[in-house]
């Protein structure tokens, strides 16, 4: 009986973690419409929220549930969008390596410290992961929508010193996602007591 009560159990609570992701990964995907455009940077470059259900996903349940939910939200994103899935890897690739950080520190310190020296730390890797994903993956694919020298200029618009792509990537994107992950942590560490329950709940 004992052991049937723990199937049951443990039955239950996969349920219940796969429905707290697939609410986070809608509540995600919704996140991403609400774009903010940054006038120092490229039109194709927007800020959203949408790494917040993400984070509190990869503290409730998991770093490789946060990865899971970013994925999910940007495969749900990629079938209504028509940036030919660019935009989508862009935003897996550099979201997953935040919340995976961030998520897996707090998992070894599961306390507000850990939490923000996760989100801190992710913010780090994010931005410098940013540089080589989006210089030799993201932005080759890209070209294939939008020519090298078009992709320059947008960027000129805004700063004519720039002359070459490294360069763009090392003086916008780069600061833009770190502070994109520090944003993120600060509404985080906002929320933090009205999520705490959620993320020390067990069986989550």
């Amino acid at each position: 009986m004992d052991k049937t009560y723990q199937g049951v159990a443990v039955k239950r609570g996969a349920v219940r973690k796969t429905a707290v992701m697939g609410m986070l990964s809608a509540l995600a995907f919704i996140l991403m419409y609400l774009e903010i455009q940054i006038p120092i940077m490229p039109a194709f470059i927007k800020f959203d929220f949408s790494d917040l259900p993400a984070l509190i996903g990869a503290f409730s349940l998991g770093p490789i549930a946060g990865i899971i939910i970013e994925l999910v939200k940007n495969l749900l994103h990629a079938t209504v969008s028509g940036s030919g899935m660019v935009g989508e890897l862009s935003n897996f690739l550099l979201s997953a390596s935040f919340v995976g950080i961030a998520g897996a520190i707090y998992k070894f310190k599961p306390t507000k410290i850990g939490a923000i020296v996760g989100t801190f730390l992710g913010a780090v890797i994010m931005a410098a992961v940013s540089f080589p994903i989006n210089n030799f993956i993201v932005y080759p694919i890209y070209y294939n929508l939008m020519s090298k020298e078009a992709i320059l200029k947008t960027y000129q618009a805004i700063r004519p010193s720039v002359s070459s792509i490294q360069e763009c990537l090392l003086v916008f994107n780069v600061p833009f996602t770190f502070a994109k992950g520090i944003i993120d942590a600060a509404i985080m560490f906002a929320l933090y007591k009205y999520v705490t329950p959620l993320i020390k709940r067990d069986n989550m």
